[in-house]
């Protein structure tokens, strides 16, 4: 058979909808988010939060990395999808290895790191953002080869190496925007309706990882109405993050859509890059804080794990003020109230009583969403249509 053409314009093959393949992407880094919210919960301190920080730090600078590789060159033909399957193959070698991504199974998390970068520079050479891959790729090589070196070390330096490895990636670009992508930012062609549904699936995926996670921590050996009531609310509260997400995700694509090409790129780091790194730990937080309320719905869930549901549902709502704010889609006021109203009555479920500082909790979102007064917007492929 013939081969397959070099793709020497590969952004002539628009993307216009998120792919089967992309969502299945998704559900592989998921596994991220599930291996996280298991590490924190096991590490409910300020050692396990700074340890989460960091490996979601890096994962889902990634992960978001994908997302402007395939909206670039989407993956319909079989080599796209074949190496996509490479990535994703990465990915899950680095969620197999968190749990002791920081000593014993560094390694591992370093290879699957490494697998990681190589396929995504590989493939988006050969899109129509050339110039801007040849200014992100060495901070993005550089920065797994930061991680594959702490994976072969121990002691004190592989903290250290890994904090250098996220300032490569992430900070470092910014301080010098004339030898970074930055300087290309023009040379991105992102296409909102695929970007915003994109992230739009992932943090679908992510609650529903989380929703997973409820019923599998459930205690069948003793289900009452209390453990039953615990498992309804649990599920109350991500349906509340969706519905607080999905209210500006149309207004946030036509935001994208107004945009240039420069403005549009820089805009699309910040909001998806930035801030749904904020928004994806706040759900991670959250999930673990849920954890506690179904294991121990009749008891107070300690100061931990009532200060996990409470942050992490503070810090989704950050991420969607400023969002808004970012977008100039909506009013943040109300976000910003009800973040502090959340964190205000973590007490309640320190020292009172676990399930009723939930039920608290759901009472303050619905409150909000009803006082905002929107609705959730419609398929994000028509969302700036509607």
């Amino acid at each position: 058979m013939p081969s397959e053409p070099h793709d020497r314009n590969a952004d002539t093959d628009v993307a216009e909808r998120a792919t089967p393949v992309e969502l299945f992407f998704d559900v592989v880094f998921v596994l991220t988010v599930t291996q996280l919210a298991n590490l924190l919960e096991t590490n409910l301190n300020w050692a396990g939060v700074g340890q989460t920080v960091m490996i979601l730090g890096l994962l889902w600078y990634l992960y978001s990395a994908y997302a402007w590789l395939t909206n670039h060159v989407p993956p319909r033909r079989p080599t796209r999808k074949l190496l996509l399957f490479g990535g994703m193959a990465g990915f899950l070698l680095t969620a197999v290895a968190i749990p002791d991504a920081f000593t014993g199974s560094g390694l591992l998390f370093g290879i699957g790191y490494l697998i990681v970068v190589t396929v995504h520079v590989s493939q988006f050479a050969k899109s129509t953002a050339r110039a801007a891959v040849r200014r992100f790729a060495p901070y993005n090589l550089g920065g797994a080869a930061l991680i594959l070196a702490a994976g072969l070390l121990t002691g004190p330096v592989v903290p250290v190496l890994w904090v250098a490895a996220i300032f490569t990636q992430t900070v470092l670009p910014y301080l010098l925007p004339g030898h970074s992508w930055l300087a290309a930012a023009a040379s991105f062609h992102i296409r909102p309706a695929h970007f915003v549904e994109r992230h739009g699936l992932l943090v679908i995926v992510a609650l529903g990882e989380t929703v997973v996670a409820i019923g599998m921590g459930a205690r069948v050996d003793h289900l009452d109405l209390g453990v039953a009531g615990a498992v309804v609310m649990a599920l109350a509260l991500p349906a509340t993050l969706w519905w607080t997400y999905f209210t500006d995700t149309a207004a946030g694509e036509a935001a994208l859509d107004r945009a240039d090409q420069a403005a549009r790129s820089r805009l699309s780091a910040r909001v998806y890059v930035l801030n749904h790194f904020a928004l994806l730990l706040g759900i991670i937080a959250t999930a673990t804080g849920l954890h506690a309320v179904v294991a121990h719905p009749d008891t107070p869930a300690g100061w931990p794990a009532a200060l996990a549901l409470t942050a992490g549902v503070a810090l989704f709502l950050a991420a969607i003020a400023d969002l808004r704010h970012s977008l100039d889609v909506g009013r943040t006021t109300s976000r910003v109230v009800t973040a502090a109203l959340v964190l205000a009555s973590t007490p309640l479920g320190a020292t009172v009583n676990s399930a009723l500082h939930l039920g608290v909790v759901i009472i303050l979102m619905v409150v909000m969403l009803l006082i905002d007064g929107y609705r959730p917007g419609a398929p994000l492929s028509h969302a700036a249509h509607t």
